[in-house]
């Protein structure tokens, strides 16, 4: 029978992406550089239609017209390697897929080399780790719009699905897909870091058991907080260590580490003057974290404030935590979405925003309940500059900045780090301030370096003889 897609690269993301293909019904080729991973997936597989192949070749000629090919390997020069390796061997309207996540300017630069040679190129954002791939992932293509229709069907096929709808869409040309993905990781970051904060206020501030802690993020997976990353940390502080009978998290060492999306986002949001400051402020929490060593040795040498044994009412605090966590990831996503809000305008992409939102609901890391409110506050209001200023989150974020700033000034005054919730809190106070300090800025600058200035008063470019 012939294959109606091939899968190349059969790591764990790979395998599962052509075990959820072939389990939808799909007839499966698949093909490894090396023989041992083909080999051992399909020592995994009962009786689902994937047929393996161990030249390439043999891998190509085995599928259907036009060709699908879907690429899940390592990001960089591995992906070139294969895109150079399968040209000769394929036919114009063909079509190859990359679902890793490569940066979205090697996807342009790919896109367009294909292109000339009239093969179609998609670059595929795929939220979900393992068991989304397998279990149905969040997927973001980008490319020409008649080259998705032609993988349209088994990539919404393969989706998560809530309700009847498949967390699929097209998202833009060329490299919009893998930019959307990108910025989700960017949110990913910024939202297991505000998560962090609450937890450590909660057993630093409030010195409260790891096994409350748990039923306390457990409670809050019912309500508004509902979330996969909410729901996952309840079962990470639930679980029990084998070797030491200790809560798990007690033994994991505090050193953070990060594949590059994060920084990706944050770098071009700083070429572009974008402000993910909350995004970028998690991403920095990760590299100080890095300095496990220095920081051991600065706790020895570095006063913080006296340690001061007051009573804190338990059940305010804990409210007081889940509001400021709330509004922590409003403000997160709010730049999240600007960011692509932002470089839509800049590349002319017309990127779907209510569309994202919505495809982000299942199978995705940062799937959450409130992503529902998000989708509705773009669909009433197309051009939202910001979410902050939606009216469902205005009046939401009315109630909570209160409680934001009382765990923020909390943590301060202990000694606690909390870069996230202070730099949402920050975002917040900045974005809502019509006249900002920045009028300073500007006479500095034309002080030292004759960069001009506007008026309020009038129009023009203005420069003071400050000397």
């Amino acid at each position: 029978m012939v294959n109606t897609i091939g899968v190349i690269g059969l790591g764990v993301m790979g395998g599962n992406i052509a075990l959820n293909m072939a389990a939808k019904g799909e007839q499966v080729a698949v093909y490894n550089y090396t023989r041992d991973l083909t080999d051992q997936l399909m020592q995994n597989i009962e009786e689902l239609p994937v047929s393996p192949y161990y030249e390439l070749q043999d891998f190509v000629q085995s599928l259907e017209t036009p060709r699908k090919i879907f690429l899940m390997v390592t990001a960089g020069k591995p992906v070139d390697s294969v895109i150079d390796s399968l040209i000769p061997l394929l036919e114009k309207g063909d079509v190859i897929m990359d679902g890793g996540n490569s940066h979205y300017k090697d996807t342009e630069r790919r896109y367009d080399k294909l292109k000339a040679k009239g093969i179609g190129y998609l670059g595929i954002g795929i939220s979900g780790g393992e068991i989304g791939a397998l279990t149905g992932p969040s997927i973001m293509p980008g490319g020409d719009r008649d080259v998705y229709e032609k993988a349209a069907p088994i990539l919404t096929k393969i989706a998560a699905q809530v309700g009847a709808d498949p967390c699929c869409v097209y998202i833009g040309p060329k490299g919009a897909g893998h930019f959307v993905k990108m910025v989700h990781n960017g949110i990913e970051y910024a939202d297991m870091q505000l998560i962090a904060e609450a937890y450590a206020f909660l057993r630093e501030r409030l010195r409260l058991p790891i096994d409350e802690i748990a039923a306390i993020f457990e409670t809050w997976n019912q309500g508004e907080l509902k979330s996969y990353l909410i729901e996952i940390t309840a079962e990470i502080l639930r679980k029990k260590d084998d070797k030491t009978g200790k809560p798990l998290i007690d033994v994991i060492l505090d050193k953070t580490g990060q594949k590059g999306t994060g920084k990706w986002t944050s770098i071009q949001a700083i070429d572009n003057g974008i402000p993910s400051s909350i995004i970028t402020e998690s991403l920095f929490a990760r590299f100080l974290s890095s300095l496990k060593e220095e920081r051991v040795a600065a706790e020895k040498v570095l006063a913080g404030p006296e340690k001061e044994e007051r009573p804190m009412d338990k059940d305010l605090w804990i409210d007081f935590v889940k509001q400021a966590l709330y509004m922590g990831k409003v403000c997160a996503y709010a730049q999240g979405f600007t960011q692509y809000k932002m470089t839509s305008e800049l590349y002319g992409w017309d990127l779907p925003l209510k569309d994202i939102a919505l495809i982000f609901r299942g199978g995705c890391i940062i799937r959450a309940e409130f992503l529902n409110l998000i989708s509705k506050a773009f669909q009433q209001q197309p051009d939202l500059s910001n979410l902050l200023t939606a009216p469902f989150f205005t009046e939401k974020l009315k109630e909570y900045q209160t409680a934001l700033r009382k765990v923020v000034c909390e943590g301060i005054s202990s000694g606690m780090s909390l870069p996230c919730f202070s730099t949402s809190l920050s975002y917040y106070d900045g974005y809502r301030t019509g006249r900002s300090n920045a009028n300073l800025l500007q006479a500095q600058r034309d002080y030292f370096g004759a960069h001009t200035y506007e008026r309020t008063d009038m129009d023009g470019v203005f420069h003071t003889a400050w000397h």
